[in-house]
């Protein structure tokens, strides 16, 4: 192999020669060699186009499968089921069948102030008490709702509701492993895993997206209530799952037998 090396001045110039070809290799340095200068690799404009057609790609996924990943439905064989009291009529009518249709004994509903309230006042004031009502009205009999309210305003209304629930199960020594819950749209997997949080690992949480009628969920992007339920749940869950540490860390219920 043979290698040949020219300097110049006032820049460094090096040329390396193999027997094959000659591979200039060029570096200048000023500034006291503060500053150097190199040739480099670069793309292509097939390399260009390659990664444009990755990058598409990979925004396509993206696009089409953040929709089903955020409002799974995943159940769990459970005695109990939970409805969020916050959630549409459409969805409170879909609850109601689920329990109806379902082997449920108990149905909760939770949830804190509604929005706007600016502070708790009573328990019949709450979103709870509202999904208690429209359950009772969409033909679940009032003894089998029992209305879980928190008193929670403005941060963190998810799981504060389940830390409400939590509470009361295990103040009236619920026996607890599992529950399903009802909730709408893209905002199940977020609900599932506060619950879970809420709750801990002994309790099995199952979760019932009902999807919003308002909007086609195979092509949410071209509906602005779909973009910005997609959008706001996905930023919301990556806060939940990256960046939520609950104040008071739950050790779970404890099934006593």
């Amino acid at each position: 192999m043979t290698i040949v090396t020219c300097k110049t001045e006032p820049a460094q110039v090096n040329c390396q020669y193999s027997p094959d070809r000659a591979v200039p290799v060029k570096r200048a340095k000023r500034f006291c060699g503060l500053l150097t200068r190199s040739e480099r690799w670069g793309l292509s404009w097939r390399g260009r186009l390659m990664l444009t057609l990755v990058a598409g790609v990979a925004a396509w996924t993206l696009v089409a499968g953040i929709y089903p990943f955020l409002a799974v439905t995943d159940r769990v064989d459970a005695k109990v089921l939970v409805v969020e009291g916050w959630i549409h009529n459409y969805a409170i009518r879909a609850g109601s069948m689920e329990f109806r249709t379902g082997d449920y004994q108990r149905i909760f509903t939770t949830g804190g102030p509604p929005e706007g309230n600016g502070a708790y006042t009573t328990d019949y004031d709450t979103s709870a008490s509202v999904g208690a009502d429209l359950l009772v009205k969409a033909g679940i009999s009032a003894e089998s709702v029992q209305m879980v309210p928190s008193r929670v305003v403005n941060r963190d209304r998810t799981y504060s509701a389940a830390a409400a629930l939590r509470d009361w199960v295990q103040k009236h020594n619920l026996q607890l492993q599992s529950i399903n819950i009802v909730t709408q749209d893209a905002h199940a997997r977020r609900t599932r895993l506060l619950f879970q949080k809420a709750f801990g690992s002994n309790v099995s949480v199952g979760i019932i997206s009902i999807p919003s009628p308002d909007y086609d969920a195979k092509h949410w992007w071209h509906y602005s209530q779909g973009v910005r339920e997609v959008t706001a749940e996905a930023i919301a869950y990556l806060y939940a799952r990256l960046l939520f540490h609950p104040s008071e860390p739950s050790h779970g219920l404890e099934n006593k037998r």
